[in-house]
Protein backbone atom coordinates (compact mmCIF):
# COMPACT_ATOMS: atom_id res chain seq x y z
CA UNK A 1 0.00 0.00 0.00
CA UNK A 2 2.64 1.72 0.11
CA UNK A 3 2.26 5.42 -1.53
CA UNK A 4 5.74 6.59 -2.45
CA UNK A 5 8.55 5.27 -4.06
CA UNK A 6 11.56 4.40 -1.69
CA UNK A 7 14.00 6.64 -0.61
CA UNK A 8 16.33 7.13 -3.34
CA UNK A 9 19.79 9.68 -3.22
CA UNK A 10 17.61 12.69 -4.05
CA UNK A 11 15.40 12.64 -1.03
CA UNK A 12 15.24 15.70 1.13
CA UNK A 13 18.78 15.72 3.00
CA UNK A 14 16.87 17.03 6.24
CA UNK A 15 14.96 13.87 6.08
CA UNK A 16 17.28 11.87 5.59
CA UNK A 17 19.82 12.85 8.17
CA UNK A 18 16.71 12.59 10.62
CA UNK A 19 16.08 8.90 9.42
CA UNK A 20 20.21 8.57 9.68
CA UNK A 21 20.29 9.46 13.25
CA UNK A 22 17.83 6.45 14.26
CA UNK A 23 19.35 3.87 12.01
CA UNK A 24 20.79 1.92 14.91
CA UNK A 25 16.40 0.85 15.05
CA UNK A 26 15.57 0.19 12.29
CA UNK A 27 17.38 -3.70 12.43
CA UNK A 28 15.80 -3.82 15.88
CA UNK A 29 11.72 -2.99 14.45
CA UNK A 30 12.74 -4.97 11.48
CA UNK A 31 13.51 -8.25 13.22
CA UNK A 32 10.91 -8.05 16.27
CA UNK A 33 8.38 -7.82 13.66
CA UNK A 34 8.97 -11.53 12.48
CA UNK A 35 7.50 -12.72 15.91
CA UNK A 36 4.57 -10.00 16.17
CA UNK A 37 1.36 -11.01 17.52
CA UNK A 38 3.04 -14.97 17.00
CA UNK A 39 5.19 -15.08 19.91
CA UNK A 40 3.35 -16.75 23.26
CA UNK A 41 1.65 -13.78 24.95
CA UNK A 42 0.85 -14.31 29.30
CA UNK A 43 -1.91 -12.88 30.96
CA UNK A 44 -0.96 -9.48 32.00
CA UNK A 45 -2.58 -7.35 34.89
CA UNK A 46 -4.91 -10.29 35.90
CA UNK A 47 -5.66 -8.62 39.51
CA UNK A 48 -7.51 -5.55 37.54
CA UNK A 49 -9.25 -7.57 34.78
CA UNK A 50 -10.68 -9.45 37.98
CA UNK A 51 -11.57 -6.15 39.78
CA UNK A 52 -13.67 -5.07 35.82
CA UNK A 53 -15.52 -8.46 35.93
CA UNK A 54 -16.35 -8.14 39.41
CA UNK A 55 -17.84 -4.61 38.68
CA UNK A 56 -19.66 -5.72 35.51
CA UNK A 57 -21.49 -8.32 37.52
CA UNK A 58 -22.03 -6.66 40.74
CA UNK A 59 -23.35 -3.59 39.05
CA UNK A 60 -25.56 -5.60 36.71
CA UNK A 61 -26.99 -7.21 39.71
CA UNK A 62 -27.46 -3.59 41.10
CA UNK A 63 -28.85 -2.33 37.68
CA UNK A 64 -31.81 -4.95 37.33
CA UNK A 65 -32.91 -3.81 40.93
CA UNK A 66 -32.97 -0.37 40.77
CA UNK A 67 -34.57 -0.68 37.28
CA UNK A 68 -37.61 -3.75 38.46
CA UNK A 69 -38.08 -1.49 41.59
CA UNK A 70 -40.24 0.51 39.76
CA UNK A 71 -41.06 -1.51 36.54
CA UNK A 72 -44.56 -2.16 36.18
CA UNK A 73 -45.08 -1.36 39.85
CA UNK A 74 -43.65 1.53 41.90
CA UNK A 75 -41.62 0.71 44.50
CA UNK A 76 -41.75 -3.21 43.81
CA UNK A 77 -38.42 -4.19 46.85
CA UNK A 78 -39.73 -1.54 48.97
CA UNK A 79 -35.66 0.34 48.69
CA UNK A 80 -37.50 3.58 49.72
CA UNK A 81 -37.24 2.42 53.17
CA UNK A 82 -33.54 2.21 53.05
CA UNK A 83 -33.11 6.19 51.99
CA UNK A 84 -32.43 8.40 54.37
CA UNK A 85 -34.91 11.43 52.86
CA UNK A 86 -37.89 10.30 50.72
CA UNK A 87 -39.78 12.95 48.46
CA UNK A 88 -43.54 13.39 47.31
CA UNK A 89 -43.77 10.59 45.29
CA UNK A 90 -44.95 11.49 41.29
CA UNK A 91 -46.07 7.58 40.69
CA UNK A 92 -43.47 7.64 38.07
CA UNK A 93 -41.92 3.93 36.75
CA UNK A 94 -38.79 2.87 34.75
CA UNK A 95 -40.48 2.57 31.29
CA UNK A 96 -41.64 6.02 31.85
CA UNK A 97 -37.75 7.39 30.98
CA UNK A 98 -36.69 4.12 29.64
CA UNK A 99 -37.79 4.87 26.12
CA UNK A 100 -35.59 8.40 26.11
CA UNK A 101 -32.77 6.54 26.80
CA UNK A 102 -33.52 4.19 24.30
CA UNK A 103 -33.49 7.25 21.74
CA UNK A 104 -30.52 8.52 23.04
CA UNK A 105 -28.66 5.32 22.30
CA UNK A 106 -30.32 5.38 19.12
CA UNK A 107 -28.79 8.66 17.96
CA UNK A 108 -25.29 8.02 19.85
CA UNK A 109 -24.67 4.34 17.63
CA UNK A 110 -26.31 6.36 14.77
CA UNK A 111 -23.65 9.31 15.04
CA UNK A 112 -20.82 6.60 15.45
CA UNK A 113 -22.09 4.75 12.42
CA UNK A 114 -21.80 7.68 10.58
CA UNK A 115 -18.46 8.54 11.74
CA UNK A 116 -17.68 5.27 10.48
CA UNK A 117 -19.43 5.43 7.50
CA UNK A 118 -17.92 8.97 6.10
CA UNK A 119 -14.45 8.02 6.77
CA UNK A 120 -11.86 9.45 4.03
CA UNK A 121 -12.25 13.06 2.79
CA UNK A 122 -15.88 14.12 4.29
CA UNK A 123 -14.24 12.68 8.17
CA UNK A 124 -11.56 15.29 7.68
CA UNK A 125 -13.76 18.24 7.30
CA UNK A 126 -15.88 16.98 10.05
CA UNK A 127 -12.84 17.03 12.52
CA UNK A 128 -12.54 20.75 11.30
CA UNK A 129 -16.44 21.78 12.23
CA UNK A 130 -16.35 20.08 15.60
CA UNK A 131 -12.87 22.39 16.58
CA UNK A 132 -15.14 25.36 16.10
CA UNK A 133 -18.49 24.77 16.90
CA UNK A 134 -18.09 23.03 20.29
CA UNK A 135 -17.82 26.54 21.90
CA UNK A 136 -20.92 27.62 20.73
CA UNK A 137 -22.77 24.22 21.40
CA UNK A 138 -21.16 24.74 24.70
CA UNK A 139 -22.51 28.09 24.93
CA UNK A 140 -26.41 27.42 23.52
CA UNK A 141 -26.38 24.73 26.00
CA UNK A 142 -25.60 27.13 28.95
CA UNK A 143 -28.28 29.42 27.80
CA UNK A 144 -30.95 27.10 27.58
CA UNK A 145 -29.90 25.84 30.99
CA UNK A 146 -30.12 29.81 32.74
CA UNK A 147 -33.75 29.57 30.59
CA UNK A 148 -34.78 25.86 32.68
CA UNK A 149 -33.80 27.77 35.85
CA UNK A 150 -30.50 25.24 35.86
CA UNK A 151 -28.02 27.87 37.63
CA UNK A 152 -25.71 25.80 38.53
CA UNK A 153 -25.47 23.60 34.81
CA UNK A 154 -25.54 27.13 33.00
CA UNK A 155 -22.86 28.19 34.88
CA UNK A 156 -20.71 24.80 34.13
CA UNK A 157 -21.23 25.21 30.59
CA UNK A 158 -20.70 28.33 30.30
CA UNK A 159 -17.51 28.04 32.09
CA UNK A 160 -16.54 24.92 29.87
CA UNK A 161 -17.18 27.14 26.70
CA UNK A 162 -14.92 29.31 27.93
CA UNK A 163 -12.28 26.89 28.35
CA UNK A 164 -12.57 25.67 25.00
CA UNK A 165 -12.09 28.78 23.54
CA UNK A 166 -9.25 29.52 25.41
CA UNK A 167 -7.62 26.20 24.40
CA UNK A 168 -8.49 26.43 20.85
CA UNK A 169 -6.91 29.85 21.09
CA UNK A 170 -3.67 28.71 22.73
CA UNK A 171 -3.11 25.78 19.97
CA UNK A 172 -4.67 27.58 17.05
CA UNK A 173 -0.37 27.28 15.33
CA UNK A 174 -0.99 23.63 16.07
CA UNK A 175 -3.94 22.81 14.04
CA UNK A 176 -2.37 22.67 10.36
CA UNK A 177 -0.22 19.75 11.49
CA UNK A 178 -2.84 18.04 13.47
CA UNK A 179 -4.81 18.07 10.48
CA UNK A 180 -2.19 16.81 8.44
CA UNK A 181 -1.56 13.68 11.20
CA UNK A 182 -5.32 13.05 11.48
CA UNK A 183 -5.61 13.29 7.55
CA UNK A 184 -2.90 10.33 7.21
CA UNK A 185 -4.38 8.77 10.00
CA UNK A 186 -7.91 8.47 8.30
CA UNK A 187 -6.20 7.19 4.63
CA UNK A 188 -4.52 4.48 7.07
CA UNK A 189 -7.83 3.25 8.21
CA UNK A 190 -9.65 3.42 5.07
CA UNK A 191 -7.38 1.24 3.65
CA UNK A 192 -8.33 -1.42 6.13
CA UNK A 193 -12.23 -2.03 6.76
CA UNK A 194 -11.94 -4.93 8.62
CA UNK A 195 -11.06 -2.48 11.87
CA UNK A 196 -14.30 -0.56 10.57
CA UNK A 197 -16.27 -3.67 11.40
CA UNK A 198 -14.49 -4.51 14.43
CA UNK A 199 -15.41 -1.28 15.95
CA UNK A 200 -19.34 -1.96 14.41
CA UNK A 201 -19.31 -5.06 16.70
CA UNK A 202 -18.12 -3.11 19.69
CA UNK A 203 -20.38 -0.49 19.36
CA UNK A 204 -23.33 -3.10 19.67
CA UNK A 205 -21.73 -4.59 22.31
CA UNK A 206 -21.79 -1.35 24.10
CA UNK A 207 -25.45 -1.06 22.99
CA UNK A 208 -26.44 -4.55 24.45
CA UNK A 209 -24.58 -3.06 27.95
CA UNK A 210 -26.20 0.89 27.52
CA UNK A 211 -29.58 -1.65 27.38
CA UNK A 212 -29.05 -2.75 30.89
CA UNK A 213 -27.50 0.36 32.45
CA UNK A 214 -30.31 2.31 30.97
CA UNK A 215 -32.46 0.33 32.32
CA UNK A 216 -31.26 0.79 36.00
CA UNK A 217 -30.70 4.84 35.62
CA UNK A 218 -34.27 5.07 34.57
CA UNK A 219 -35.25 2.98 37.67
CA UNK A 220 -32.81 5.80 39.85
CA UNK A 221 -34.15 9.19 38.02
CA UNK A 222 -37.92 7.16 38.51
CA UNK A 223 -37.10 7.04 42.07
CA UNK A 224 -39.09 8.97 45.17
CA UNK A 225 -34.93 9.31 46.57
CA UNK A 226 -34.22 13.22 47.07
CA UNK A 227 -32.60 14.56 44.25
CA UNK A 228 -28.98 14.36 45.92
CA UNK A 229 -29.32 10.39 46.39
CA UNK A 230 -30.35 10.25 42.86
CA UNK A 231 -27.12 12.50 41.80
CA UNK A 232 -25.03 10.50 43.81
CA UNK A 233 -26.20 7.28 42.57
CA UNK A 234 -26.01 8.46 38.58
CA UNK A 235 -22.09 9.94 39.25
CA UNK A 236 -21.50 5.97 40.91
CA UNK A 237 -23.12 4.24 37.68
CA UNK A 238 -21.94 7.20 35.02
CA UNK A 239 -18.22 6.06 36.36
CA UNK A 240 -18.86 2.89 35.73
CA UNK A 241 -20.53 3.53 32.25
CA UNK A 242 -17.35 5.67 31.57
CA UNK A 243 -14.79 2.86 32.41
CA UNK A 244 -16.65 0.25 30.89
CA UNK A 245 -17.12 2.01 27.39
CA UNK A 246 -13.09 3.06 27.95
CA UNK A 247 -11.96 -0.55 28.18
CA UNK A 248 -14.27 -1.28 24.76
CA UNK A 249 -12.42 2.01 23.48
CA UNK A 250 -8.96 0.85 24.06
CA UNK A 251 -9.70 -2.79 23.75
CA UNK A 252 -10.36 -1.66 19.95
CA UNK A 253 -7.79 0.55 20.04
CA UNK A 254 -5.43 -2.09 20.93
CA UNK A 255 -6.79 -4.50 18.10
CA UNK A 256 -6.20 -1.80 15.19
CA UNK A 257 -2.87 -0.41 16.62
CA UNK A 258 -1.68 -3.74 16.07
CA UNK A 259 -2.76 -4.34 12.73
CA UNK A 260 -1.78 -0.65 11.60
CA UNK A 261 1.83 -1.09 13.25
CA UNK A 262 1.76 -4.76 11.10
CA UNK A 263 0.53 -2.96 7.84
CA UNK A 264 3.97 -0.51 8.07
CA UNK A 265 6.00 -2.64 9.04
CA UNK A 266 5.81 -5.03 6.27
CA UNK A 267 4.87 -2.63 3.82
CA UNK A 268 1.61 -2.91 3.20
CA UNK A 269 -1.71 -5.00 3.98
CA UNK A 270 -0.85 -7.37 0.86
CA UNK A 271 2.97 -8.29 1.70
CA UNK A 272 4.08 -11.68 1.36
CA UNK A 273 5.60 -11.49 4.60
CA UNK A 274 2.56 -10.24 6.19
CA UNK A 275 0.97 -13.28 8.67
CA UNK A 276 -1.86 -14.92 8.79
CA UNK A 277 -5.17 -13.24 10.22
CA UNK A 278 -3.65 -10.65 11.77
CA UNK A 279 -6.54 -9.03 12.70
CA UNK A 280 -8.01 -12.39 14.16
CA UNK A 281 -4.71 -12.90 16.38
CA UNK A 282 -4.94 -9.36 17.29
CA UNK A 283 -8.34 -9.52 18.42
CA UNK A 284 -8.01 -12.87 20.37
CA UNK A 285 -4.98 -11.46 22.46
CA UNK A 286 -6.80 -8.04 23.10
CA UNK A 287 -10.15 -9.86 24.65
CA UNK A 288 -7.71 -12.47 26.14
CA UNK A 289 -4.46 -12.19 27.64
CA UNK A 290 -3.88 -8.27 27.12
CA UNK A 291 -7.73 -7.65 28.76
CA UNK A 292 -6.54 -7.13 32.09
CA UNK A 293 -3.51 -4.46 30.81
CA UNK A 294 -6.75 -2.45 28.87
CA UNK A 295 -9.09 -2.23 31.85
CA UNK A 296 -5.75 -0.83 34.09
CA UNK A 297 -4.93 1.86 31.84
CA UNK A 298 -8.78 2.74 30.81
CA UNK A 299 -9.23 4.03 34.39
CA UNK A 300 -7.01 7.02 33.91
CA UNK A 301 -5.62 7.06 30.70
CA UNK A 302 -8.61 9.42 29.96
CA UNK A 303 -8.27 11.68 32.88
CA UNK A 304 -4.46 12.86 32.71
CA UNK A 305 -4.55 13.12 28.82
CA UNK A 306 -7.42 15.92 29.42
CA UNK A 307 -5.69 17.30 32.40
CA UNK A 308 -2.41 17.20 30.46
CA UNK A 309 -4.36 19.55 27.52
CA UNK A 310 -5.60 21.51 30.04
CA UNK A 311 -3.01 22.41 31.83
CA UNK A 312 -0.22 22.79 28.81
CA UNK A 313 -3.28 25.51 27.27
CA UNK A 314 -3.35 27.75 30.57
CA UNK A 315 1.08 27.06 31.02
CA UNK A 316 1.33 28.55 27.18
CA UNK A 317 -1.03 31.81 28.04
CA UNK A 318 -0.20 32.96 31.27
CA UNK A 319 2.97 35.28 30.92
CA UNK A 320 5.22 36.85 33.01
CA UNK A 321 3.24 35.62 36.03
CA UNK A 322 6.04 34.07 38.47
CA UNK A 323 3.86 33.54 40.86
CA UNK A 324 1.07 31.35 38.97
CA UNK A 325 3.54 30.02 36.64
CA UNK A 326 5.14 28.25 39.81
CA UNK A 327 1.75 26.93 40.53
CA UNK A 328 1.19 25.71 37.25
CA UNK A 329 4.69 24.08 36.63
CA UNK A 330 4.26 22.21 39.65
CA UNK A 331 0.89 20.53 38.04
CA UNK A 332 2.66 20.07 34.79
CA UNK A 333 5.67 18.43 36.02
CA UNK A 334 3.16 16.02 38.15
CA UNK A 335 1.24 15.21 35.25
CA UNK A 336 4.23 14.37 33.21
CA UNK A 337 5.09 12.27 35.65
CA UNK A 338 2.19 10.78 35.75
CA UNK A 339 1.82 10.37 31.89
CA UNK A 340 5.35 8.35 31.79
CA UNK A 341 2.84 5.46 33.38
CA UNK A 342 -0.76 6.06 31.87
CA UNK A 343 -0.44 7.04 28.14
CA UNK A 344 -2.53 6.19 25.22
CA UNK A 345 0.69 5.05 23.35
CA UNK A 346 0.89 2.08 25.66
CA UNK A 347 -1.96 0.88 23.84
CA UNK A 348 0.82 0.00 20.93
CA UNK A 349 3.37 -1.33 22.92
CA UNK A 350 0.21 -3.81 24.14
CA UNK A 351 -0.45 -4.81 21.19
CA UNK A 352 2.42 -5.39 19.39
CA UNK A 353 4.88 -6.93 22.35
CA UNK A 354 1.54 -8.08 24.83
CA UNK A 355 3.62 -5.94 27.78
CA UNK A 356 1.80 -4.55 30.51
CA UNK A 357 0.10 -1.77 30.82
CA UNK A 358 2.68 0.79 32.86
CA UNK A 359 5.59 -1.19 31.64
CA UNK A 360 4.28 -0.40 27.72
CA UNK A 361 3.52 3.16 28.52
CA UNK A 362 6.91 3.29 30.16
CA UNK A 363 8.67 2.13 27.41
CA UNK A 364 6.99 3.98 24.94
CA UNK A 365 7.35 7.72 26.44
CA UNK A 366 10.86 6.48 27.13
CA UNK A 367 10.89 5.85 23.28
CA UNK A 368 9.69 9.24 22.31
CA UNK A 369 12.03 10.92 24.69
CA UNK A 370 15.29 8.91 23.63
CA UNK A 371 14.45 9.94 19.94
CA UNK A 372 13.04 13.54 20.71
CA UNK A 373 9.64 12.50 18.84
CA UNK A 374 8.65 13.34 22.46
CA UNK A 375 8.36 17.32 21.21
CA UNK A 376 6.20 16.22 18.05
CA UNK A 377 3.88 14.21 19.98
CA UNK A 378 3.58 17.52 22.69
CA UNK A 379 2.79 19.67 19.71
CA UNK A 380 0.25 17.36 18.24
CA UNK A 381 -2.94 18.06 19.27
CA UNK A 382 -5.26 15.15 17.55
CA UNK A 383 -6.44 13.52 20.78
CA UNK A 384 -8.13 16.72 21.49
CA UNK A 385 -9.85 17.43 18.69
CA UNK A 386 -10.93 13.68 18.39
CA UNK A 387 -12.06 13.95 22.08
CA UNK A 388 -14.10 17.37 20.77
CA UNK A 389 -15.44 15.45 18.32
CA UNK A 390 -16.30 13.40 20.51
CA UNK A 391 -18.04 15.78 23.13
CA UNK A 392 -19.89 16.96 20.15
CA UNK A 393 -21.84 13.62 19.42
CA UNK A 394 -22.29 13.59 23.18
CA UNK A 395 -24.02 17.13 23.45
CA UNK A 396 -26.20 16.15 20.11
CA UNK A 397 -27.33 13.08 21.80
CA UNK A 398 -28.07 14.66 25.36
CA UNK A 399 -29.74 17.44 23.63
CA UNK A 400 -32.10 15.26 21.79
CA UNK A 401 -33.08 13.31 25.01
CA UNK A 402 -32.90 16.51 27.45
CA UNK A 403 -35.50 18.43 24.65
CA UNK A 404 -38.02 14.51 24.82
CA UNK A 405 -37.83 14.68 28.48
CA UNK A 406 -38.70 18.65 28.60
CA UNK A 407 -41.91 17.96 26.90
CA UNK A 408 -42.69 15.99 29.69
CA UNK A 409 -40.81 16.73 32.89
CA UNK A 410 -38.78 20.00 33.43
CA UNK A 411 -37.08 18.99 36.40
CA UNK A 412 -35.20 16.01 35.06
CA UNK A 413 -34.11 17.83 31.95
CA UNK A 414 -30.26 17.70 33.04
CA UNK A 415 -30.40 14.65 35.09
CA UNK A 416 -31.60 12.69 32.19
CA UNK A 417 -29.96 14.78 29.42
CA UNK A 418 -26.42 14.77 31.19
CA UNK A 419 -26.63 10.95 31.63
CA UNK A 420 -27.53 10.60 27.73
CA UNK A 421 -24.79 12.67 27.03
CA UNK A 422 -22.35 10.79 28.25
CA UNK A 423 -24.40 7.40 26.65
CA UNK A 424 -23.41 9.09 23.37
CA UNK A 425 -20.04 9.94 23.82
CA UNK A 426 -19.20 6.51 24.60
CA UNK A 427 -20.67 5.45 21.47
CA UNK A 428 -19.25 8.14 19.37
CA UNK A 429 -15.88 7.43 20.93
CA UNK A 430 -16.26 3.98 19.94
CA UNK A 431 -16.01 5.01 16.32
CA UNK A 432 -13.79 8.07 16.57
CA UNK A 433 -10.83 5.57 18.30
CA UNK A 434 -10.22 4.10 14.87
CA UNK A 435 -8.39 7.03 13.82
CA UNK A 436 -6.78 7.63 16.95
CA UNK A 437 -5.29 4.30 17.00
CA UNK A 438 -3.73 4.82 13.73
CA UNK A 439 -2.21 8.62 15.16
CA UNK A 440 -0.30 6.90 17.82
CA UNK A 441 0.92 3.71 15.83
CA UNK A 442 1.99 6.40 13.46
CA UNK A 443 4.05 8.05 15.84
CA UNK A 444 5.70 4.65 17.63
CA UNK A 445 6.59 3.40 14.35
CA UNK A 446 8.52 6.69 13.45
CA UNK A 447 10.12 6.80 16.42
CA UNK A 448 10.66 2.72 16.04
CA UNK A 449 12.16 3.39 12.80
CA UNK A 450 11.70 6.53 10.69
CA UNK A 451 11.87 4.42 7.27
CA UNK A 452 8.44 2.61 7.73
CA UNK A 453 6.67 5.99 7.65
CA UNK A 454 9.11 7.16 4.43
CA UNK A 455 8.38 4.13 2.73
CA UNK A 456 4.82 4.41 3.06
CA UNK A 457 4.53 8.09 2.17
CA UNK A 458 7.45 9.99 1.76
CA UNK A 459 6.07 13.51 1.50
CA UNK A 460 4.31 12.83 4.86
CA UNK A 461 7.71 11.77 5.95
CA UNK A 462 9.37 14.88 5.32
CA UNK A 463 6.26 16.97 6.94
CA UNK A 464 6.56 15.08 9.88
CA UNK A 465 10.86 15.31 10.10
CA UNK A 466 10.78 18.88 9.12
CA UNK A 467 8.02 19.57 12.06
CA UNK A 468 10.53 17.75 14.41
CA UNK A 469 13.33 19.55 13.59
CA UNK A 470 11.42 22.96 14.31
CA UNK A 471 10.03 21.51 17.56
CA UNK A 472 13.55 20.80 18.98
CA UNK A 473 15.00 24.02 17.73
CA UNK A 474 12.37 26.22 19.58
CA UNK A 475 12.87 23.93 22.88
CA UNK A 476 16.74 24.47 22.30
CA UNK A 477 15.90 28.35 21.76
CA UNK A 478 13.48 28.19 25.23
CA UNK A 479 16.08 26.49 27.36
CA UNK A 480 18.74 29.14 26.46
CA UNK A 481 16.58 31.93 26.70
CA UNK A 482 15.71 30.56 30.30
CA UNK A 483 18.91 29.74 31.44
CA UNK A 484 19.92 33.52 30.02
CA UNK A 485 17.46 34.91 32.17
CA UNK A 486 18.56 33.52 35.40
CA UNK A 487 21.89 33.98 35.03
CA UNK A 488 20.62 37.95 34.55
CA UNK A 489 18.73 37.74 37.45
CA UNK A 490 21.75 36.22 39.81
CA UNK A 491 24.11 38.37 38.50
CA UNK A 492 21.41 41.80 39.68
CA UNK A 493 20.67 39.96 42.77
CA UNK A 494 24.36 39.77 43.61
CA UNK A 495 24.64 43.40 42.27
CA UNK A 496 21.69 44.81 44.60
CA UNK A 497 23.39 42.66 47.78
CA UNK A 498 27.01 44.49 46.79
Amino acid sequence: MSDSPAPSSNSDPGSISAVDQTGGRSRRSTDGSQTLLSESRHWRDVFWLGIFVIHLIGLGFLLSVLGLNRFKKTDRFNISRYTNQKVETKGELTEDYWPIYAVAGGVGALLGWMWLLLLGSPANQMLKISVHILTTYLAVISVLCFWCDQFFWGVAFATAAALQFLYVISVIDRLSFTMLVLQKAVKMVWSLPEVKRVAYVFMAVMLLWMGIWSFGTAGVVASDMDDGGRWWLLLVLSVSLFWTGAVLCNTVHVIVSGMVFLVLIHDGRDSVSMPHNPLVKSLRYAVTTSLGSICYGSLFTAAIRTLRWEIRGIRSKIGNNECLLCCVDFLFHLVETLVRFFNKYAYVQIAVYGKGFNRSARDAWELFQSTGVEALVAYDCSGAVLLMGTIVGGLITGTCAGAWTYTKWHDRVVMVGSTAMLMGMVLVGLAMVVVESAVTSIYICYAEDPLLIHRWDAEFFNQMSETLHQRLQYRSARAREVLTNNRFDSHTQESLSV
